[in-house]
Protein backbone atom coordinates (compact mmCIF):
# COMPACT_ATOMS: atom_id res chain seq x y z
CA UNK A 1 0.00 0.00 0.00
CA UNK A 2 1.25 3.41 -0.79
CA UNK A 3 -0.30 6.64 0.23
CA UNK A 4 -3.89 5.65 0.86
CA UNK A 5 -6.89 7.85 1.29
CA UNK A 6 -10.52 7.52 2.20
CA UNK A 7 -13.64 8.10 0.19
CA UNK A 8 -16.47 7.58 2.67
CA UNK A 9 -14.54 4.92 4.54
CA UNK A 10 -12.62 3.51 1.59
CA UNK A 11 -8.87 3.98 1.71
CA UNK A 12 -7.02 3.47 -1.53
CA UNK A 13 -3.33 2.86 -2.09
CA UNK A 14 -1.17 5.32 -3.91
CA UNK A 15 -2.49 8.77 -4.67
CA UNK A 16 -1.40 12.40 -4.59
CA UNK A 17 -2.72 15.35 -2.60
CA UNK A 18 -5.89 16.94 -4.01
CA UNK A 19 -9.45 17.79 -3.02
CA UNK A 20 -12.40 19.32 -4.81
CA UNK A 21 -12.86 22.84 -3.54
CA UNK A 22 -9.64 22.77 -1.52
CA UNK A 23 -6.90 25.14 -2.50
CA UNK A 24 -3.22 25.34 -1.68
CA UNK A 25 -2.49 28.26 0.60
CA UNK A 26 0.16 30.06 -1.41
CA UNK A 27 -0.12 33.63 -2.64
CA UNK A 28 0.47 34.26 -6.35
CA UNK A 29 0.29 37.65 -7.99
CA UNK A 30 -1.32 36.27 -11.14
CA UNK A 31 -3.45 33.19 -10.68
CA UNK A 32 -4.92 32.78 -14.14
CA UNK A 33 -8.55 32.72 -13.11
CA UNK A 34 -8.39 29.90 -10.57
CA UNK A 35 -8.89 30.85 -6.92
CA UNK A 36 -6.00 29.71 -4.75
CA UNK A 37 -5.77 30.04 -1.00
CA UNK A 38 -2.33 31.28 -0.37
CA UNK A 39 0.52 31.48 2.02
CA UNK A 40 0.45 31.55 5.74
CA UNK A 41 3.69 32.89 7.04
CA UNK A 42 4.44 31.31 10.43
CA UNK A 43 6.29 32.70 13.33
CA UNK A 44 8.64 30.44 15.23
CA UNK A 45 11.69 30.54 17.40
CA UNK A 46 12.37 29.53 20.95
CA UNK A 47 10.21 27.70 23.45
CA UNK A 48 8.03 30.04 25.48
CA UNK A 49 9.06 30.28 29.10
CA UNK A 50 5.50 29.87 30.32
CA UNK A 51 2.21 28.45 29.15
CA UNK A 52 -0.23 30.95 27.68
CA UNK A 53 -2.28 32.81 30.25
CA UNK A 54 -6.05 32.91 30.04
CA UNK A 55 -7.86 36.14 29.32
CA UNK A 56 -10.97 37.07 31.35
CA UNK A 57 -13.09 35.86 28.45
CA UNK A 58 -11.55 32.40 28.74
CA UNK A 59 -9.55 32.75 25.53
CA UNK A 60 -5.84 31.92 25.91
CA UNK A 61 -3.28 34.70 25.65
CA UNK A 62 -0.93 33.67 22.82
CA UNK A 63 1.56 36.51 23.24
CA UNK A 64 4.21 34.30 24.91
CA UNK A 65 4.20 31.92 21.94
CA UNK A 66 4.41 34.77 19.45
CA UNK A 67 7.23 36.43 21.35
CA UNK A 68 9.24 33.24 21.73
CA UNK A 69 8.74 31.71 18.29
CA UNK A 70 7.77 34.56 16.00
CA UNK A 71 11.40 35.31 15.09
CA UNK A 72 11.74 31.84 13.50
CA UNK A 73 8.89 32.40 11.04
CA UNK A 74 9.96 33.68 7.63
CA UNK A 75 8.43 35.25 4.57
CA UNK A 76 9.18 33.50 1.27
CA UNK A 77 9.16 35.38 -2.03
CA UNK A 78 9.35 33.41 -5.25
CA UNK A 79 10.02 34.58 -8.79
CA UNK A 80 9.10 32.73 -11.97
CA UNK A 81 10.81 34.14 -15.04
CA UNK A 82 8.09 32.80 -17.29
CA UNK A 83 7.90 33.10 -21.07
CA UNK A 84 7.87 36.06 -23.40
CA UNK A 85 5.11 38.35 -24.56
CA UNK A 86 4.29 39.11 -28.21
CA UNK A 87 6.80 41.96 -28.28
CA UNK A 88 9.55 39.67 -26.97
CA UNK A 89 9.72 41.12 -23.46
CA UNK A 90 9.91 38.90 -20.37
CA UNK A 91 6.76 38.39 -18.31
CA UNK A 92 7.97 37.32 -14.86
CA UNK A 93 5.54 36.46 -12.08
CA UNK A 94 5.99 36.31 -8.34
CA UNK A 95 4.44 34.53 -5.38
CA UNK A 96 4.45 34.76 -1.61
CA UNK A 97 4.43 32.13 1.08
CA UNK A 98 5.59 31.37 4.57
CA UNK A 99 8.07 29.05 6.23
CA UNK A 100 9.83 28.40 9.52
CA UNK A 101 13.40 27.78 10.60
CA UNK A 102 14.07 24.29 11.96
CA UNK A 103 17.84 24.51 12.51
CA UNK A 104 20.10 27.37 13.57
CA UNK A 105 22.27 26.88 10.47
CA UNK A 106 19.50 27.85 8.08
CA UNK A 107 17.26 24.91 7.15
CA UNK A 108 13.66 26.00 6.56
CA UNK A 109 10.43 24.06 6.05
CA UNK A 110 7.66 25.24 3.75
CA UNK A 111 5.17 23.84 1.24
CA UNK A 112 6.25 22.35 -2.07
CA UNK A 113 3.60 24.36 -3.90
CA UNK A 114 5.11 27.61 -2.59
CA UNK A 115 8.44 27.04 -4.37
CA UNK A 116 7.37 24.72 -7.19
CA UNK A 117 9.00 25.80 -10.47
CA UNK A 118 10.69 28.81 -8.86
CA UNK A 119 13.62 30.45 -10.60
CA UNK A 120 14.51 32.58 -7.58
CA UNK A 121 13.62 32.13 -3.90
CA UNK A 122 14.21 34.85 -1.32
CA UNK A 123 13.72 34.38 2.41
CA UNK A 124 13.09 37.40 4.61
CA UNK A 125 13.52 36.97 8.35
CA UNK A 126 11.47 38.62 11.07
CA UNK A 127 14.42 40.96 11.72
CA UNK A 128 14.09 42.18 8.07
CA UNK A 129 17.28 40.51 6.80
CA UNK A 130 16.90 38.86 3.38
CA UNK A 131 18.75 35.83 2.00
CA UNK A 132 18.84 33.97 -1.29
CA UNK A 133 17.53 30.45 -0.61
CA UNK A 134 18.43 27.15 -2.22
CA UNK A 135 15.71 24.52 -2.63
CA UNK A 136 17.30 21.46 -1.04
CA UNK A 137 14.43 19.25 -2.10
CA UNK A 138 10.67 19.22 -2.61
CA UNK A 139 8.10 16.45 -2.41
CA UNK A 140 4.80 16.98 -4.22
CA UNK A 141 3.12 13.97 -2.65
CA UNK A 142 3.21 15.45 0.84
CA UNK A 143 3.56 19.08 -0.29
CA UNK A 144 6.73 19.55 1.78
CA UNK A 145 9.86 21.44 0.70
CA UNK A 146 13.17 22.16 2.42
CA UNK A 147 15.09 25.41 1.85
CA UNK A 148 18.58 26.42 2.97
CA UNK A 149 19.95 29.89 3.57
CA UNK A 150 23.57 30.81 4.30
CA UNK A 151 23.27 32.02 7.89
CA UNK A 152 23.92 30.80 11.40
CA UNK A 153 22.80 31.35 14.99
CA UNK A 154 19.23 31.64 13.76
CA UNK A 155 16.14 31.31 15.99
CA UNK A 156 14.33 28.01 15.58
CA UNK A 157 10.97 26.47 16.36
CA UNK A 158 10.36 23.58 18.70
CA UNK A 159 8.93 20.46 17.05
CA UNK A 160 5.97 18.83 18.77
CA UNK A 161 4.10 15.53 18.57
CA UNK A 162 0.80 15.80 16.64
CA UNK A 163 -0.38 12.47 18.01
CA UNK A 164 -0.66 14.04 21.46
CA UNK A 165 -2.96 16.82 20.26
CA UNK A 166 -6.70 16.55 20.77
CA UNK A 167 -9.74 17.73 18.85
CA UNK A 168 -10.99 20.91 20.48
CA UNK A 169 -7.58 22.16 21.61
CA UNK A 170 -6.46 25.69 20.82
CA UNK A 171 -3.87 26.17 18.07
CA UNK A 172 -2.10 29.22 16.65
CA UNK A 173 -0.87 30.06 13.16
CA UNK A 174 1.69 32.72 12.27
CA UNK A 175 2.24 33.73 8.67
CA UNK A 176 1.97 36.37 5.97
CA UNK A 177 -1.56 36.32 4.52
CA UNK A 178 -1.63 38.62 1.49
CA UNK A 179 1.96 39.58 2.32
CA UNK A 180 1.10 40.95 5.80
CA UNK A 181 4.11 39.63 7.70
CA UNK A 182 3.89 38.09 11.17
CA UNK A 183 0.10 37.87 11.24
CA UNK A 184 -1.18 35.76 14.14
CA UNK A 185 -4.48 33.86 13.99
CA UNK A 186 -5.96 31.24 16.29
CA UNK A 187 -8.65 28.60 16.48
CA UNK A 188 -9.16 25.00 17.51
CA UNK A 189 -8.39 21.60 16.08
CA UNK A 190 -11.59 20.56 14.32
CA UNK A 191 -10.57 17.03 13.33
CA UNK A 192 -7.52 14.81 13.00
CA UNK A 193 -6.40 12.36 10.35
CA UNK A 194 -8.68 14.05 7.80
CA UNK A 195 -8.23 12.46 4.38
CA UNK A 196 -9.55 14.62 1.60
CA UNK A 197 -9.97 12.52 -1.54
CA UNK A 198 -8.77 9.51 -3.49
CA UNK A 199 -5.74 11.61 -4.41
CA UNK A 200 -4.71 12.59 -0.88
CA UNK A 201 -1.86 10.81 0.80
CA UNK A 202 -1.65 12.95 3.94
CA UNK A 203 -3.97 12.67 6.96
CA UNK A 204 -4.39 16.40 7.61
CA UNK A 205 -4.99 18.22 10.86
CA UNK A 206 -8.22 20.15 10.27
CA UNK A 207 -8.67 23.45 12.10
CA UNK A 208 -10.86 26.54 12.02
CA UNK A 209 -7.82 28.82 12.20
CA UNK A 210 -8.24 31.70 9.71
CA UNK A 211 -5.63 31.27 6.99
CA UNK A 212 -5.51 32.99 3.63
CA UNK A 213 -3.31 33.41 0.56
CA UNK A 214 0.27 33.80 1.73
CA UNK A 215 -0.09 31.55 4.79
CA UNK A 216 1.10 28.42 2.97
CA UNK A 217 4.13 26.80 4.54
CA UNK A 218 3.72 28.48 7.92
CA UNK A 219 3.69 26.68 11.27
CA UNK A 220 0.72 25.59 13.34
CA UNK A 221 1.53 25.79 17.06
CA UNK A 222 -0.05 24.11 20.07
CA UNK A 223 -0.35 25.93 23.37
CA UNK A 224 3.07 24.63 24.45
CA UNK A 225 4.60 26.62 21.63
CA UNK A 226 5.42 23.47 19.67
CA UNK A 227 4.90 23.18 15.93
CA UNK A 228 2.48 20.35 15.21
CA UNK A 229 1.74 21.09 11.56
CA UNK A 230 2.48 23.03 8.37
CA UNK A 231 -0.48 25.11 7.19
CA UNK A 232 -1.08 23.93 3.67
CA UNK A 233 -4.55 24.51 2.27
CA UNK A 234 -8.14 25.54 2.93
CA UNK A 235 -11.51 24.37 1.70
CA UNK A 236 -13.12 27.25 -0.13
CA UNK A 237 -15.56 28.01 -2.91
CA UNK A 238 -14.38 31.62 -3.11
CA UNK A 239 -10.59 31.38 -2.75
CA UNK A 240 -10.77 32.97 0.72
CA UNK A 241 -11.06 31.47 4.19
CA UNK A 242 -14.41 29.83 4.98
CA UNK A 243 -13.73 28.12 8.28
CA UNK A 244 -11.88 24.99 7.09
CA UNK A 245 -8.10 24.93 7.02
CA UNK A 246 -5.72 21.99 6.86
CA UNK A 247 -2.19 21.39 8.11
CA UNK A 248 0.34 18.66 7.33
CA UNK A 249 1.29 16.82 10.55
CA UNK A 250 4.82 17.88 11.47
CA UNK A 251 6.05 14.34 12.17
CA UNK A 252 5.32 13.37 8.57
CA UNK A 253 6.92 16.57 7.31
CA UNK A 254 10.08 15.94 9.35
CA UNK A 255 10.30 12.39 8.00
CA UNK A 256 10.20 13.81 4.49
CA UNK A 257 12.68 16.53 5.44
CA UNK A 258 15.21 13.98 6.69
CA UNK A 259 15.16 12.14 3.35
CA UNK A 260 15.28 15.31 1.27
CA UNK A 261 18.30 16.62 3.18
CA UNK A 262 20.10 13.28 3.06
CA UNK A 263 19.17 12.02 -0.41
CA UNK A 264 17.46 14.86 -2.24
CA UNK A 265 14.40 12.66 -2.84
CA UNK A 266 11.89 10.60 -0.90
CA UNK A 267 11.38 6.84 -1.01
CA UNK A 268 8.17 5.39 0.39
CA UNK A 269 6.98 2.03 1.47
CA UNK A 270 4.26 0.06 -0.25
CA UNK A 271 2.37 -3.07 0.81
CA UNK A 272 -0.22 -3.27 -1.98
CA UNK A 273 -3.64 -3.25 -0.34
CA UNK A 274 -6.78 -1.13 -0.43
CA UNK A 275 -8.51 -0.80 2.94
CA UNK A 276 -11.55 0.74 4.59
CA UNK A 277 -12.72 1.59 8.08
CA UNK A 278 -14.98 -0.65 10.13
CA UNK A 279 -18.22 0.40 11.78
CA UNK A 280 -19.81 -1.33 14.77
CA UNK A 281 -21.93 -3.70 12.69
CA UNK A 282 -19.04 -4.71 10.42
CA UNK A 283 -16.77 -5.32 13.42
CA UNK A 284 -19.41 -7.43 15.12
CA UNK A 285 -19.97 -9.52 12.00
CA UNK A 286 -16.25 -10.26 11.90
CA UNK A 287 -16.09 -11.19 15.58
CA UNK A 288 -14.22 -8.10 16.76
CA UNK A 289 -15.15 -6.61 20.12
CA UNK A 290 -14.78 -3.02 18.89
CA UNK A 291 -14.46 -1.30 15.50
CA UNK A 292 -10.69 -1.24 15.08
CA UNK A 293 -8.14 -1.96 12.42
CA UNK A 294 -8.34 -1.60 8.65
CA UNK A 295 -10.52 -3.96 6.61
CA UNK A 296 -8.74 -5.20 3.50
CA UNK A 297 -10.96 -4.68 0.48
CA UNK A 298 -8.44 -5.42 -2.27
CA UNK A 299 -5.00 -6.98 -2.52
CA UNK A 300 -2.53 -6.43 -5.33
CA UNK A 301 -1.77 -10.01 -6.42
CA UNK A 302 1.83 -9.01 -7.17
CA UNK A 303 2.30 -6.89 -4.05
CA UNK A 304 4.11 -7.44 -0.75
CA UNK A 305 0.93 -8.08 1.25
CA UNK A 306 -0.20 -10.85 -1.11
CA UNK A 307 3.24 -12.46 -0.91
CA UNK A 308 2.97 -12.41 2.89
CA UNK A 309 -0.43 -14.11 2.81
CA UNK A 310 -2.79 -11.17 3.38
CA UNK A 311 -6.24 -11.79 1.87
CA UNK A 312 -9.39 -9.84 1.05
CA UNK A 313 -11.58 -9.65 4.15
CA UNK A 314 -8.66 -9.65 6.59
CA UNK A 315 -8.51 -6.86 9.16
CA UNK A 316 -5.07 -5.33 9.72
CA UNK A 317 -4.74 -4.85 13.50
CA UNK A 318 -1.12 -3.72 13.66
CA UNK A 319 1.79 -2.95 11.38
CA UNK A 320 5.43 -2.94 12.37
CA UNK A 321 4.45 -3.31 16.02
CA UNK A 322 2.09 -0.31 16.06
CA UNK A 323 -1.67 -0.82 16.54
CA UNK A 324 -3.93 0.32 13.71
CA UNK A 325 -7.04 1.83 15.23
CA UNK A 326 -8.55 3.07 11.97
CA UNK A 327 -7.94 2.70 8.24
CA UNK A 328 -7.03 6.40 7.99
CA UNK A 329 -3.86 5.77 9.96
CA UNK A 330 -2.47 3.14 7.64
CA UNK A 331 -1.44 5.19 4.57
CA UNK A 332 1.07 7.41 6.34
CA UNK A 333 2.35 4.47 8.38
CA UNK A 334 3.07 2.53 5.21
CA UNK A 335 4.65 5.52 3.47
CA UNK A 336 7.16 5.84 6.29
CA UNK A 337 8.27 2.20 6.14
CA UNK A 338 11.69 1.51 4.65
CA UNK A 339 11.50 -0.30 1.29
CA UNK A 340 13.09 -3.73 1.55
CA UNK A 341 12.58 -4.02 5.29
CA UNK A 342 10.85 -7.06 6.80
CA UNK A 343 8.05 -5.91 9.12
CA UNK A 344 5.48 -7.80 11.19
CA UNK A 345 1.81 -7.40 10.38
CA UNK A 346 -0.98 -8.70 12.59
CA UNK A 347 -4.34 -9.52 11.02
CA UNK A 348 -7.76 -10.75 12.11
CA UNK A 349 -9.13 -13.63 10.06
CA UNK A 350 -12.03 -16.00 10.78
CA UNK A 351 -12.34 -14.87 14.38
CA UNK A 352 -8.68 -15.20 15.30
CA UNK A 353 -5.48 -13.16 15.24
CA UNK A 354 -2.72 -14.17 12.88
CA UNK A 355 0.84 -12.86 12.64
CA UNK A 356 2.60 -12.53 9.30
CA UNK A 357 5.81 -10.94 8.04
CA UNK A 358 5.97 -8.93 4.84
CA UNK A 359 8.80 -7.34 2.90
CA UNK A 360 8.02 -3.68 2.23
CA UNK A 361 7.91 -2.68 -1.42
CA UNK A 362 8.74 0.67 -2.98
CA UNK A 363 5.95 3.07 -3.85
CA UNK A 364 6.03 4.68 -7.26
CA UNK A 365 6.32 8.42 -7.56
CA UNK A 366 3.32 10.62 -8.19
CA UNK A 367 4.57 11.20 -11.73
CA UNK A 368 4.65 7.46 -12.40
CA UNK A 369 1.17 7.05 -10.98
CA UNK A 370 -0.11 9.95 -13.03
CA UNK A 371 1.27 8.25 -16.12
CA UNK A 372 -0.87 5.24 -15.32
CA UNK A 373 1.98 3.00 -14.20
CA UNK A 374 0.06 1.92 -11.14
CA UNK A 375 -3.57 0.85 -10.81
CA UNK A 376 -6.00 2.63 -8.52
CA UNK A 377 -8.00 -0.17 -6.92
CA UNK A 378 -10.97 1.91 -5.76
CA UNK A 379 -10.89 4.90 -8.07
CA UNK A 380 -14.44 5.94 -8.87
CA UNK A 381 -15.55 6.62 -12.45
CA UNK A 382 -15.55 10.41 -12.56
CA UNK A 383 -18.52 10.75 -14.92
CA UNK A 384 -20.74 8.54 -12.73
CA UNK A 385 -19.90 10.03 -9.34
CA UNK A 386 -19.47 7.00 -7.08
CA UNK A 387 -16.75 5.51 -4.93
CA UNK A 388 -16.96 1.73 -4.87
CA UNK A 389 -15.20 -1.38 -3.66
CA UNK A 390 -15.47 -5.10 -4.40
CA UNK A 391 -17.63 -7.17 -2.07
CA UNK A 392 -16.19 -9.88 0.14
CA UNK A 393 -17.41 -13.45 -0.32
CA UNK A 394 -19.58 -13.15 2.78
CA UNK A 395 -21.12 -9.91 1.50
CA UNK A 396 -21.86 -11.48 -1.88
CA UNK A 397 -23.60 -14.36 -0.16
CA UNK A 398 -25.61 -12.08 2.12
CA UNK A 399 -26.67 -9.91 -0.83
CA UNK A 400 -27.59 -12.93 -2.96
CA UNK A 401 -25.53 -11.81 -5.96
CA UNK A 402 -22.71 -13.50 -7.85
CA UNK A 403 -20.68 -10.32 -8.34
CA UNK A 404 -20.92 -6.60 -7.82
CA UNK A 405 -19.44 -3.44 -6.34
CA UNK A 406 -20.54 -1.85 -3.08
CA UNK A 407 -21.17 1.90 -3.34
CA UNK A 408 -19.35 3.72 -0.53
CA UNK A 409 -19.95 7.33 -1.62
CA UNK A 410 -22.29 9.05 -4.04
CA UNK A 411 -22.18 12.49 -5.64
CA UNK A 412 -22.94 14.24 -8.92
CA UNK A 413 -24.90 12.27 -11.54
CA UNK A 414 -25.27 9.16 -9.37
CA UNK A 415 -26.67 11.15 -6.45
CA UNK A 416 -29.11 12.99 -8.70
CA UNK A 417 -30.33 9.67 -10.09
CA UNK A 418 -31.04 8.34 -6.60
CA UNK A 419 -28.17 5.91 -6.08
CA UNK A 420 -27.25 5.54 -2.40
CA UNK A 421 -24.32 4.37 -0.29
CA UNK A 422 -24.89 0.70 0.42
CA UNK A 423 -26.34 -0.03 -3.02
CA UNK A 424 -24.58 -2.78 -4.95
CA UNK A 425 -23.83 -2.15 -8.63
CA UNK A 426 -24.29 -5.48 -10.41
CA UNK A 427 -24.43 -4.30 -14.00
CA UNK A 428 -24.31 -1.46 -16.52
CA UNK A 429 -26.66 -1.58 -19.51
CA UNK A 430 -27.43 -5.24 -18.75
CA UNK A 431 -23.74 -6.20 -18.68
CA UNK A 432 -22.55 -7.71 -15.41
CA UNK A 433 -19.88 -5.84 -13.43
CA UNK A 434 -17.42 -7.66 -11.20
CA UNK A 435 -14.47 -5.25 -10.79
CA UNK A 436 -13.70 -1.56 -10.46
CA UNK A 437 -11.74 -1.67 -13.71
CA UNK A 438 -14.73 -3.11 -15.56
CA UNK A 439 -17.00 -0.37 -14.23
CA UNK A 440 -14.49 2.30 -15.13
CA UNK A 441 -14.16 1.00 -18.69
CA UNK A 442 -17.93 0.74 -19.15
CA UNK A 443 -18.53 4.28 -17.92
CA UNK A 444 -15.58 5.71 -19.87
CA UNK A 445 -16.97 4.23 -23.06
CA UNK A 446 -20.51 5.46 -22.46
CA UNK A 447 -22.15 8.72 -23.39
CA UNK A 448 -25.34 10.35 -22.26
CA UNK A 449 -27.66 8.07 -20.28
CA UNK A 450 -26.75 4.64 -18.91
CA UNK A 451 -28.77 2.09 -17.01
CA UNK A 452 -27.17 1.08 -13.70
CA UNK A 453 -28.49 -2.21 -12.32
CA UNK A 454 -28.31 -2.22 -8.53
CA UNK A 455 -29.21 -4.57 -5.69
CA UNK A 456 -30.93 -2.86 -2.75
CA UNK A 457 -32.72 -4.42 0.20
CA UNK A 458 -32.82 -7.84 -1.42
CA UNK A 459 -34.24 -6.64 -4.73
CA UNK A 460 -32.68 -5.57 -8.02
CA UNK A 461 -33.66 -2.52 -10.01
CA UNK A 462 -32.45 -0.55 -13.01
CA UNK A 463 -31.68 3.13 -12.45
CA UNK A 464 -31.16 5.48 -15.40
CA UNK A 465 -28.26 7.89 -14.89
CA UNK A 466 -27.43 10.90 -17.02
CA UNK A 467 -23.63 10.94 -17.00
CA UNK A 468 -21.70 14.09 -16.20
Amino acid sequence: MEAKTRSRGVVVAGFAVAVLGAYAAGHHNAVGGQPIVQGLEPVAAQVPSAAPSVAPSGTPDFSAIVSAYGPAVVNIRVKHLGGQSADGSDQPSSALGSGFIISSDGYILTNCHVVDGADEVTVRLADKRSFHATVVGADKTTDVAVLKIDADSLPTVKIGDPSQSKVGEWVVAIGSPYGLDSTVTSGIISAKARTMSDDAATPFIQTDVPVNPGNSGGPLFNLKGEVIGINSMIYSRTGGFQGLSFAIPIDEAMHVKDQLVKHGSVSRGRIGVGVQSLDQDAAKSLGLDTPRGALVGSVDPDGPAAAAGVQNGDVILSLNGQPVTDANELPSRVMQLTPGADVPIEIWRHGAQKKLTLTVGTAQSSAQRAAGAEPRPHAAPAKLGVAVRPLTDDELQQAGVDSGLLIEQVQGPAARAGLQPGDIIVGVNDTAVSSVDELRQMIAGSRGRVSIVIARDGAQMSVPVQLG
